[in-house]
């Protein structure tokens, strides 16, 4: 591997703040996609499920598929950080995010669709993860907040105009577009990384650990197949839903042996929680993955199928939650960066984002926009203080060369919240859904037998409500109300759980340098 020239950054990796901003502008680039992925979807899966014949269980994992895929990778993504040149990992990564959305675009049925997404979440786990390494070796955690600004704006951009974006494209030219809008960016911010992007490459021993990862993405993997299915495809209580507890609990455990007692370098570092911080916060990020992800993926369905908005209406009633975002983070990153102290903001953050989920806890079919939109906006207030924020404060305790693996470790448990919440909150959506149609369907057939050639779609399906007579669109709509209220009723106690942990987190006052000072002890001894 041949040295990448450092240009006027220091051998520590610390950098004026002109460079910072050029290598951050293609960094910004490569989030944006990521963020992209998701969101310009999020509309368009009502009429993607609904022009492929899926089911509702379908919808969740066309979303899952990219959740689980980037989960599992995330602590991958972070191990080669610390080994291997980190402009080269981040441009891989979008070569394969790449691959996946041409695929996905493509797709003929839902299997080859929920399989391109997979290799979309390749892609996306190494931005996830890599962006916010090369961030931090690049920054101080003290300074990071002028640039926080910076991130917030672009995590604000990409949930504002995925949406829209998604929708006017599903609206005008087809649905397949969502998938191949990303592909200029993506190939823009390979060329701008290429141009801007100069760090030291450090050469360390390479010892992957194959074995670790192969066992926690089976482990993860069989998780969720019993989450999204169970209830629907076999009972709670079956011997299919026993097996594949089972398989799971013995795959994870085995995933955990290897990583303390086999592997040479582990995927996931168990040393690490030894920190108290990066424990708490993986806790955290679990539970806030949990509520924030599971709950509010399902809006888009909301806005779309209980209240009868296309697919546009549906990204615009989005910008309430982004424009929560963009001021928290913003505004929390330059205050941050100015005192030094985190902690209050993340506490404020988790208070808000509890009081988000209860009261959109609250909503049904007849609920008004505005007041949806409102409560999407204390949400958001609450989201842009935590997320940013938690990860920070694991990066201001952990040493330099762990900053690939302890950044990625949050981040991985983070994703794996959201990918057990979407899928066990997609199965109790899907259950409560199918239940309420049933039984609002035989009332209504019951009293307009004329009405049952009209309803082609099973009662797990997802049907365009917009073309269905009015007693019948009715039920469905009045089913997706209530559904979508009782999964952030069942999100609500993980993220008062989050709070708890938040609350335990010590506060450390943020270090000026981007090593820790036994670090810094360390090399001046050497010299």
């Amino acid at each position: 591997m041949t040295q990448a020239p450092a240009v006027s950054a220091e051998q520590s990796g610390e950098m004026s703040h002109r460079e910072v901003l050029e290598a951050l502008s293609g960094l910004l680039l490569a989030m944006f996609v990521a963020m992209l992925s998701s969101t310009i979807v999020s509309n368009a899966l009502p009429t993607i499920v609904d022009d492929l014949q899926g089911s509702q269980t379908g919808y969740t994992w066309v979303v899952v598929a990219t959740m689980l895929a980037m989960t599992a990778t995330t602590p991958i993504w972070g191990k080669f950080a610390d080994m291997f040149d980190k402009k080269v990992l981040v441009q891989s990564a979008l070569v394969i995010f790449s691959v996946g959305s041409l695929a996905a675009g493509l797709a003929p049925s839902m299997e080859v669709l929920i399989g391109a997404r997979v290799v979309q979440g390749l892609g996306v786990g190494g931005l996830t993860a890599l962006v916010q390494v090369v961030i931090a070796t690049m920054v101080s955690p003290r300074e990071r907040g002028r640039y926080s600004g910076y991130i917030g704006a672009v995590f604000a951009l990409a949930t504002v105009s995925g949406p829209l974006v998604g929708g006017v494209l599903v609206d005008t030219v087809g649905w397949r577009w969502c998938f191949y809008a990303g592909l200029p960016v993506a190939a823009l911010a390979f060329v701008v990384l290429q141009r801007t992007l100069h760090l030291p490459v450090v050469k360390r021993e390479v010892s992957i650990d194959y074995l670790g990862a192969f066992l926690l993405v089976g482990g993860v993997s069989i998780l969720l197949v019993w989450m999204s299915l169970g209830g629907q495809d076999f009972g709670w209580t079956s011997w299919t839903s026993g097996l594949l507890v089972a398989g799971a609990v013995v795959t994870i455990a085995a995933a955990i042996h290897v990583e303390a007692n086999v592997a040479v370098d582990p995927v996931i570092p168990l040393r690490l929680f030894r920190e108290r911080t990066l424990t708490l916060a993986t806790v955290a990020s679990v539970l806030i993955g949990v509520a924030m992800f599971g709950s509010t993926v399902y809006l888009s369905l909301y806005f779309q199928r209980a209240k009868d908005l296309s697919p546009t209406g549906a990204g615009l009633m989005s910008i309430c939650m982004v424009g929560g975002l963009l001021v928290s983070s913003i505004l929390s990153g330059r205050i941050i960066t100015a005192t030094g102290l985190w902690k209050r903001w993340l506490v404020g953050g988790m208070v808000l984002v509890i009081a988000g989920i209860a009261l959109l806890s609250t909503i049904d079919a007849s609920t008004s926009l505005w007041l949806t939109g409102l409560y999407m906006a204390v949400l958001g207030l609450g989201l842009g203080a935590t997320m940013q924020n938690l990860v920070l404060a694991v990066q201001n305790t952990i040493a330099l060369s762990d900053m690939g693996a302890g950044s990625s470790v949050v981040a991985f448990f983070r994703s794996l919240g959201g990918s057990i919440g979407i899928a066990a909150l997609g199965a109790v959506l899907a259950h409560q859904v199918a239940d309420s149609v049933k039984t609002g369907l035989a009332r209504v057939l019951a009293v307009h037998p004329e009405y049952a050639d009209a309803v082609g779609h099973t009662t797990g399906g997802i049907p365009d409500v917009s073309g269905l007579p009015a007693p019948v669109r009715v039920v469905f709509e009045s089913a997706f109300g209530d559904a979508t209220g009782h999964i952030f009723l069942v999100a609500l106690p993980f993220a008062v759980g989050a709070l708890v942990a938040v609350l335990l987190i010590e506060e450390v006052p943020l270090r000026t340098s981007v090593k820790r000072e036994d670090e810094l002890r360390a090399e001046a001894s050497e010299a």
